[in-house]
């Protein structure tokens, strides 16, 4: 029987069970705040780094950051992690409605129904049940 090796975490020293895919280079933990040393660790080893210790100084990089700050001006504004709108909020333009539900208000239903095909066809669907056009056609037929 295999014993399953467990190794310590570098940042709490408590005992972890390794992902199964980075088994041999997996140094820290799952927990958030061990997490969060392993990318500060990280990050100070990608900076001691010859190739990398002046990434961040000069201006050469001052005005790359500027640019694209001024590329992305409510970059750092907008909130990250949620979902994006399928559309664009809509305006509400209260003279053109005004203007429709008057129009519509001195109509009798059947003006206002052939007035608006696509409201009767969806009322006919909510009522009967079935997506399908051709029920709907029959059942628009029969009325």
């Amino acid at each position: 029987m295999r014993k399953s090796r467990k190794p310590k975490c570098a940042h709490c020293k408590q005992l972890f069970r390794p992902d199964p895919r980075n088994v041999k280079r997996q140094k820290y933990c799952s927990r958030p705040e061990c997490r969060k040393a392993s990318k500060a660790a990280s990050q100070k080893k990608w900076l001691e780094k010859p190739e990398n210790q002046d990434y961040f100084q000069g201006t050469d990089n001052t005005c790359r950051v500027q640019q694209w700050r001024s590329r992305h001006p409510g970059y750092w504004r907008k909130k990250h992690g949620l979902p994006e709108p399928l559309q664009d909020p809509l305006t509400p333009n209260m003279v053109e409605k005004q203007d429709v539900t008057r129009q519509l208000s001195c109509h009798a239903l059947q003006d206002l129904l052939s007035a608006q095909p696509l409201v009767f066809l969806g009322l006919l669907a909510q009522l009967s049940g079935s997506p399908l056009q051709d029920d709907i056609v029959t059942i628009g037929r029969r009325l």
